[in-house]
């Protein structure tokens, strides 16, 4: 198949489609923040209301993205991509229509379900369907133009919040979704992947995001005081019990070994493929790198969820003002990230990844100064603009060491894994670290307590941040991208990845590329 050509009309209906569709899902994940204080006061919700608005869309999405991934290669990647937008667009109605908090709750949870059937599927259509020398444009400009939509898409949330109410964060999403629906279905080809086949691992993502919900239950509530300890310790404990079964399943399946009582272990039916491949962690430095991943992503995750709270509980910002306070960390990204790629090709990630993290932390600090009376330009500008280039030095690096050095038969895996690690920290950190720090009940709406809370937590969030520049320093190799052919570099260079580091296409998508080397090699 020759495929399509990015100058030609469907070539630009094609991108415009996956744009848009990726777009839609990305922002939620961050324009929510800035309607948080208004939508807490008209549903009488407390901070743990707060944390789970946020944390019910990261905890699905996290807990089904490969699956989502999967499901596209098999049933159709623009099949599942529509499906991906129309339940999107329908949990948007929901949580715009939500009377309660725990309404709310449920429909973002149903929100990062769609988002992990239509995220995976926007770049796997562009991968699919452009002919093969134009895909690595094709990739570039989705990629920038989805990191023009995350520098926009929080003014926009701030004025619908401003001048609409905070409903219409959610409810600007089905006119959105309309659009991508008509052009996809005019304009977008369908594609499967021929070699996908065996049963799919619904029990492993299943049990994933059963882990995950336990434990953020268990970190959310305690400090609350609503519920009682038995509930308390019965959620940890079947979330720690859901993490040692999704482990046992994946490795059983990896090995090729049926569980007992299944209907393909009495039947002679295959076994489902293991939606982790736990042997994608044999290589020490792919294994490195995500550590990494996990300690910086749950600091930022708290840092993003309490900061955009904080301009406007207790330094009285608008949420305009507050929405683009963080306008310059996406334009770095945008500016920087391909620029510290290379960098990173040329001497090795360690320094840039270590030396990024440490500026980072360092801009952290600064952010956790901002308080009442804060000034834009005199405080809120010179913080984020520290982080942000410390930000933009590590997350291109970061994303190149994790396709180095990971398995080639996991090519396709691994930045998925990543993005998931990256979820689940923010996910388990903005439930741990806010109570801790004594953000709890109507902190939200006392600008005193919340501002001491806060105080307290940027602090452990910068922590986390340095302690991921140790750890670079020690773990992470200079010679991990040293024998990485040109085909495996990140072709997503310019996506502001401030929610997780951004998924990479697969080079096998579609047919029709150059096979792969047998292995990538593990760095001595």
């Amino acid at each position: 198949m020759a495929g399509v050509r990015l100058a030609t009309a469907p070539g630009r209906w094609i991108l415009l489609a996956t744009v848009l569709g990726s777009s839609v899902a990305a922002l939620d994940a961050t324009v929510v923040n800035v309607a948080l204080p208004r939508l807490a006061r008209e549903l009488d919700a407390g901070m743990a209301g707060l944390q789970w608005t946020v944390n019910a869309y990261t905890l699905t999405l996290a807990g089904f993205i490969l699956l989502g991934g999967s499901l596209g290669d098999r049933f159709g990647r623009r099949r599942v991509f529509l499906i991906g937008v129309v339940w999107f667009a329908v949990a948007s109605l929901l949580c715009g229509a939500a009377q309660d908090i725990h309404t709310l709750v449920a429909a973002r949870a149903l929100q990062g379900i769609g988002g992990a059937l239509l995220t995976p599927g926007s770049l796997a259509i562009i991968q699919a369907s452009f002919a093969p020398d134009d895909r690595p444009r094709a990739v570039g400009a989705w990629s920038g133009l989805a990191g023009v939509a995350a520098a926009v898409g929080p003014f926009a949330g701030g004025w619908l919040v401003q001048a609409a109410g905070w409903r219409w964060v959610f409810l600007l999403n089905l006119p959105l979704a309309a659009i991508v629906i008509l052009v996809t279905v005019r304009h977008v080809p369908e594609s499967v992947d021929p070699a996908a086949r065996g049963r799919f691992d619904v029990l492993g993502a299943v049990l994933a995001a059963l882990a995950l919900a336990g434990v953020t239950y268990a970190l959310t509530e305690a400090p609350e005081g609503t519920v009682g300890p038995g509930i308390i310790g019965t959620s940890a404990v079947l979330g720690v019990a859901g993490a040692a079964a999704f482990v046992f399943v994946e490795r059983a399946r990896g090995r090729g070994r049926s569980l007992p009582g299944t209907r393909w272990s009495r039947g002679g039916r295959e076994a489902p493929r293991p939606m982790l491949p736990l042997e994608v962690f044999g290589s020490r430095q792919f294994t490195a790198v995500n550590v990494v991943t996990f300690v910086v992503y749950g600091g930022m995750g708290v840092m993003f969820f309490l900061f955009v709270l904080n301009l406007q509980v207790v330094s009285g910002f608008s949420a305009v003002a507050a929405g683009t306070a963080l306008l310059p960390v996406t334009v770095l990204m945008l500016l920087l990230s391909s620029r510290a790629g290379a960098v990173a090709q040329r001497i090795g990630p360690r320094l840039p990844m270590t030396a990024g993290l440490v500026v980072a932390a360092g801009g952290m600090v600064l952010v956790g100064r901002i308080g009442e009376g804060a000034s834009y330009l005199r405080d809120v500008l010179p913080a984020v603009t520290v982080f942000g280039l410390g930000l933009s030095a590590v997350v291109a690096p970061l994303t190149a060491t994790v396709l180095a050095t990971a398995q080639v038969s996991h090519a396709g895996v691994a930045s998925g894994v990543n993005n998931a690690v990256a979820r689940a920290a923010g996910l388990l950190a903005v439930a741990a670290i806010p109570p801790l720090a004594g953000l709890t009940g109507d902190a939200y709406d006392d600008p005193a307590l919340f501002s001491a809370g806060y105080r307290l937590a940027m602090p452990v969030c910068a922590a986390l941040l340095a302690a991921g520049a140790v750890l670079s320093f020690l773990t992470v190799s200079d010679d991990a991208l040293s024998s990485v052919p040109e085909e495996f570099e990140p072709q997503c260079r310019t996506h502001c990845a401030v929610g997780a580091p951004p998924l990479e296409p697969d080079g096998e998508a579609g047919g029709g590329t150059e096979p792969r080397p047998d292995a990538r090699r593990e760095p001595a």
